[in-house]
């Protein structure tokens, strides 16, 4: 439970707002007090512009600037901050001369008062730190000049206190601002932690779902599947998986039902050698030719079988090599005519091929391809009946540049629309008997498109004989298609 991937997940989460909540909350912090800063700046030369008249006058009575601090804690700069605040700053506010409040006001506001005479010297400070001190230009220009008569007789500059002392409005404001701060974070955080788990409960949960349907099919219960609503990469990692779980369920009925027709094909050649041994021994046949010729068919029935087996598990398995090299694919057609036409003669059928003289030469293993042609003929000839004819046919498929595409067509029964998609399926035989007298062993087709598929190329099964028999003529055709490929020495 602790390596729980949903705990991981929140974890990281918390993380990421952890980080988020502390760049936020000194981000803002510093914003805000930037920003007061710059306001209170301003609003400080605003005040003194409004002071800068009342001590012009002050001046120009006395000629200089002694008993000014006297002045200024008199309560008349109170009395001016009284007026500006009341009334927005109007013109000729805070003239009037106020009592008993002093520089103790302007403490209270948050404001410092600073007075320097025409050479920058500060000749009176509210908080009493910089008398004597001489400002730099640049602070003086934060100030308002006091001009009696064209001249300049000295300048006022009103400041801020401390704004982070807590019993000035100025730090109780940003005191509030940091709360309010902190608290949205606070609920930010847990509203994103809240859905966070949600996201993540719909994350881990169809996790947890394939966790499990996985286990029970690695215990051999393949018929385990998962449910999916969502579109997304969970939804297409369940679909795949139910697509994994439908291709094993297949491949182990695939298997079972390989066991059983290997043991059927098997069992019918070995029981009818082991029925004519045990009659020979027990007197009941005769030791003849005859009777050993007989077993020596069945012999050669089980060694081509067992054969067939061996070729068909390396072609699906990818291991049966193939010998190609520049075949005229024509003339190899026209030596399997020739050489099943005796056969084909004493069933009474047809057996003719139609082969263009252009037909260019292909990089295939002639061997093989033999060997799918012989299939192909020996199928046909297999459902054909007398007076029937097969006709094998070449021709260029241009669609895929030099390939060649190759059909054998019969005038049979055909082949049952329910029963043609598995005509390629290994032993699978029309006839639900599964007797002999409805074909071989099942394995010819499922031969013909191993080989094929090992050249690149594709195999495929037509009957129209059930649908529209008159218009078509015939009862099925296989064909396959054989790419032209490039030479490989070493394939």
């Amino acid at each position: 439970m602790r390596n729980s991937l949903i705990f991981k997940l929140m974890g990281a989460f918390l993380l990421v707002i952890a980080i988020g909540a502390v760049v936020i909350s000194v981000l803002t912090a510093r914003a805000t007090q930037n920003a007061f800063n710059l306001y209170t700046t301003r609003s400080g030369q605003a005040w003194a512009q409004r002071l800068a008249p009342i001590l012009a006058d002050y001046y120009s009575t006395n000629m200089n600037w002694q008993g000014v601090e006297t002045f200024l804690q008199s309560g008349l700069p109170a009395s001016a901050a009284t007026g500006m605040m009341g009334n927005g700053y109007g013109p000729g506010q805070g003239r009037g001369m106020g009592a008993g409040r002093g520089a103790g006001m302007w403490g209270i506001m948050g404001q410092r008062l600073l007075l320097a005479d025409s050479q920058g010297s500060v000749i009176s400070d509210t908080d009493g730190e910089l008398i004597g001190q001489t400002l730099s230009s640049a602070q003086l220009a934060n100030g308002a000049q006091i001009v009696v008569k064209d001249s300049l007789a000295g300048t006022i500059l009103v400041t801020p206190s401390d704004i982070t002392g807590a019993n000035t409005p100025a730090g109780q404001f940003l005191a509030s601002v940091k709360q309010s701060i902190i608290l949205s974070v606070i609920i930010a955080s847990l509203i994103a932690l809240l859905l966070g788990a949600v996201l993540f409960f719909q994350i881990t949960a169809p996790l947890r779902q394939l966790n499990k349907a996985a286990g029970a099919i690695a215990q051999g219960d393949l018929s385990q599947r998962v449910t999916y609503r969502s579109q997304d990469e969970l939804g297409e990692l369940s679909q795949t998986f139910n697509q994994m779980a439908d291709s094993l369920a297949r491949a182990e009925t695939q298997r079972q039902h390989l066991l059983a027709d290997v043991a059927h094909e098997l069992r019918t050649p070995i029981t009818v050698i082991r029925a004519n041994l045990e009659g020979m021994l027990d007197g009941v046949l005769p030791l003849d030719v005859e009777q050993v010729a007989a077993l020596h068919d069945e012999t050669l029935l089980l060694n081509r079988l067992v054969g067939d087996l061996r070729l068909l598990s390396l072609a699906e398995a990818g291991e049966l090599k193939l010998e190609r090299k520049d075949t005229d694919l024509g003339g190899l057609i026209r030596q399997v005519v020739e050489r099943s036409k005796v056969q084909a003669q004493q069933k009474g059928i047809n057996l003719e091929s139609e082969i263009p003289d252009d037909l260019p030469k292909i990089w295939i293993d002639s061997d093989r391809i033999t060997q799918v042609l012989n299939n192909l003929v020996s199928n046909a000839l297999r459902y054909s009946t007398q007076g029937g004819k097969i006709t094998i046919r070449a021709a260029r498929y241009p669609s895929l540049g030099n390939a060649i595409e190759v059909s054998v067509t019969d005038t049979g029964p055909g082949i049952d629309p329910t029963a043609l998609p598995y005509v390629f399926d290994r032993f699978y035989r029309a006839d639900p008997s599964r007797s002999r007298n409805s074909g071989g062993s099942g394995l010819g087709l499922a031969i013909v498109k191993q080989l094929v598929e090992a050249h690149g190329g594709k195999v495929a099964a037509i009957s129209p004989v059930f649908s529209d028999a008159d218009h078509q003529g015939y009862g099925a055709r296989i064909t396959f298609i054989l790419p032209g490929g490039d030479k490989k020495p070493n394939d």
